[in-house]
């Protein structure tokens, strides 16, 4: 069984093979805290063993809502914010390249997927409504307690429009909420209206909910395949766990060496891919372990770029700016179509010299010359070698990521489960608009 693999090659000129082995004894009590519910804001880790516990009936009746959203839609929009829309759209954008038209085929016959409620922009949402005038849609609202304010925006607005487009009563089969259990604003209307409900799990932080029906619904509204999703996670999830070698361990390894570098001053980590549909997908990234880590005056800030595109850009910079910075590579190994570079007769571009060549081959090559020109540059350089770009290797990525981010918050010493934080710019929002 293939699964995504870390590699390492690049740090160990900046660390050595005894300082790893010596972050054993952390990594164990990090985990240990994990598995027992022991450390700060257990109470959000449900996560931890949520891929092996989704049944196959949960997963039926959430692929009915996406196959009912597919029949009747055009397009779906997701209203969330954060953890919210973030996951979905990482895998969504991950496997579409980006491209609408490739969310829309024959294949699939899925609808476009749109998101709206993670910003407070009005010519955006004018936008899209004025765009919904003309086409069938249906809405996916996510959020716990169906008052933050993003969101809660957004669905005002597209619900009163969806109300006047169909009506009162066909309106309501076509909106899908996502939300608490018992409680909170969004619960109380869907029970009110009659909307197809669906629960965020109260052990289960919005950055961890992607394996959720949160991301789920979605991504199976969006025609993609959440058995494979969340197969790749469960076999992640037991991989991990059975693993104890921490060089044999990828999420322990990662937690491991970005924690050793960050006592050496490498202050930022970078997330580079090389495959322009997992921009969102750094975004994600960004956002669990930005949300996670980024608390009491410490913690790796998170950051990201498309490569090779921000080689033109934020290259330099990486190359010979401020020292401060360690490179995490995403790199899907095969591509799923082949495209060779044709060769031409006069060569007026100069590019015979690699004519017969897979673009995914040039790719590689591009990735292995700038890995060792960051390395020259003192920039240690992590990998993480993805198979294929599909749905398990999709799940087996999130669940790394989420995994080592838990065991890495406790090596800091923080609660990576709660984001006080967050709070600080609503607070100052809602004195400004004079709310009560």
């Amino acid at each position: 069984m293939k699964r995504i693999k870390l590699n390492i090659d690049g740090v160990m000129d900046f660390i050595s093979k005894k300082e790893i082995e010596d972050m054993r004894e952390k990594i164990n009590e990090a985990k240990s805290m994990l598995k027992n519910r022991s450390g700060k804001g257990s109470e959000y880790i449900g996560w931890l063993d949520l891929p092996s516990s989704i049944t196959k009936d949960e997963l039926k009746d959430i692929e009915k809502s996406g196959d009912l959203i597919k029949d009747n839609s055009d397009i779906v929009v997701v209203i969330g914010i954060g953890g919210s829309y973030l996951g979905a759209r990482a895998v969504i954008d991950s496997l579409s390249n980006n491209f609408p038209y490739l969310q829309t085929t024959k294949k699939r016959k899925a609808p476009l997927v749109i998101f709206a409620g993670n910003n407070i922009g009005e010519d955006y949402l004018f936008d899209l409504t004025e765009h919904l005038d003309k086409i069938d849609y249906s809405l996916i609202v996510v959020s716990k307690s169906g008052t933050t304010t993003e969101p809660a925006l957004a669905f005002r607005i597209l619900k009163n429009h969806l109300v006047d487009k169909y009506g009162e009563k066909k309106s309501k089969d076509r909106i899908f909420a996502i939300t608490d259990k018992t409680k909170g604003a969004l619960k109380k209307l869907a029970d009110k209206e009659g909307y197809k409900s669906y629960v965020i799990p109260d052990d289960v932080g919005g950055r961890y909910s992607v394996l959720t029906p949160v991301g789920l619904l979605p991504i199976a509204a969006a025609g993609f395949d959440i058995r494979e999703l969340v197969e790749g996670a469960a076999e992640m999830e037991k991989f991990l766990n059975k693993e104890e070698d921490i060089f044999d361990n990828p999420a322990d390894l990662y937690a491991a060496v970005r924690n050793i570098l960050y006592k050496k001053d490498k202050l930022i980590e970078i997330v580079a891919s090389y495959q322009p549909s997992m921009n969102y997908f750094i975004e994600w990234w960004k956002q669990l372990y930005g949300e996670s880590e980024g608390k009491d005056e410490t913690g790796i800030y998170p950051s990201g770029v498309n490569l090779t595109t921000d080689l033109h850009s934020m290259g330099q910079y990486m190359q010979e700016g401020m020292r401060k910075i360690m490179e995490t590579v995403l790199f899907v190994e095969t591509a799923k179509e082949k495209l060779i570079v044709p060769k031409e007769d006069d060569d007026t571009d100069e590019l015979n010299y690699i004519a017969g060549k897979r673009i995914n081959e040039i790719n590689e090559a591009a990735k292995d010359g700038t890995v060792q020109a960051h390395k020259d540059g003192n920039v240690p350089v992590m990998q993480i070698l993805i198979p294929e770009l599909n749905e398990r290797y999709l799940g087996q990525l999130i669940y790394f990521f989420e995994k080592a981010c838990g065991v890495s918050g406790y090596i800091l010493g923080i609660n990576p489960f709660d984001q006080p934080g967050v709070e600080a710019y609503k607070k100052n929002m809602f004195k400004i608009l004079g709310k009560p």
